[in-house]
């Protein structure tokens, strides 16, 4: 059995005590696939490093994270075009739009978004979305850019089922983590209306850990715990689980 994390902060600081022990957890756990977003230039090199210390099992994304879209935002996605230019990635990402923390910047956001949707369809690779209090504003660019070339990962998927489907009209598949194992997550009284096919599993280490280590730090080992409720929901083996989820990314990323 093979599990793939779609979306993995490996290089976090909150692993810098115990980074291997946290890797070989992974490992043991059959999860041999990680996918790592950026978030920013401050992070690049850590990312690399990460690369560099896995090359079996790390594949890294490039983009600009919308919490990092700042004064500076231009610059950065100068950065992000750099560093595409200079090397392959496996996606754009993770990109889009978050409104939780500040609303002000949102024409900022949406157009770092939009630009960075021309990068993924210039270099033919997915899109990995962050939306936080914005699903609206997310579907309103995705409208005004989808094509052929639009495809990818809708990352931390909480909204309902009217727009899981819309964001799976948009070729993207939904990125499943810990909050489908919360109570209050709601997303597993409906999830299973929706193809298995359209599901890709993630982390969002080290965010938003599964029951029962939610309030904890989280690692990609805990994926299982993802895993184990899907199983429930689809009434599938783990195995099948872990094998569909696991091409589905496959089929998103290429590799």
């Amino acid at each position: 059995m093979i599990v793939t994390d779609t979306h993995t902060h490996l290089y976090s600081d909150a692993f810098s005590e115990d980074r291997e022990a946290m890797m070989q957890r992974a490992l043991d756990a059959n999860v041999k696939r990680f996918f790592i977003p950026a978030i920013d230039s401050s992070y690049t090199e850590s990312m690399l490093q990460l690369e560099k210390d896995y090359p079996e099992y790390v594949h890294l994304m490039m983009g600009l994270h919308p919490t990092s879209v700042k004064e500076n935002y231009k610059e950065e996605l100068a950065h992000v075009e750099e560093m595409l230019a200079k090397r392959k990635f496996i996606a754009i990402g993770e990109i889009g739009i978050d409104l939780y923390w500040d609303k002000t910047l949102l024409e900022n956001q949406k157009e770092a978004f939009k630009h960075q949707i021309q990068l993924a369809k210039q270099y033919d690779l997915p899109i990995v979305i962050h939306c936080r209090d914005a699903f609206d504003e997310v579907f309103e660019v995705l409208e005004e850019t989808k094509d052929e070339k639009l495809f990818g990962v809708f990352h931390c998927f909480t909204g309902n089922v009217e727009q899981a489907k819309q964001a799976i009209s948009y070729n993207m598949k939904l990125g499943i983590g810990g909050v489908v194992t919360f109570k209050n997550g709601k997303i597993d009284q409906f999830l299973n209306q929706i193809d298995i096919k359209h599901i890709v599993l993630e982390t969002d280490s080290p965010y938003l850990s599964p029951t029962p280590y939610r309030g904890k730090r989280n690692e990609s080992s805990y994926i299982i715990k993802v895993l184990e409720k899907l199983s429930e929901l689809y009434n599938l083996p783990h195995e099948k689980i872990a094998e569909i989820t696991t091409q589905n990314s496959k089929d998103v990323f290429g590799i």
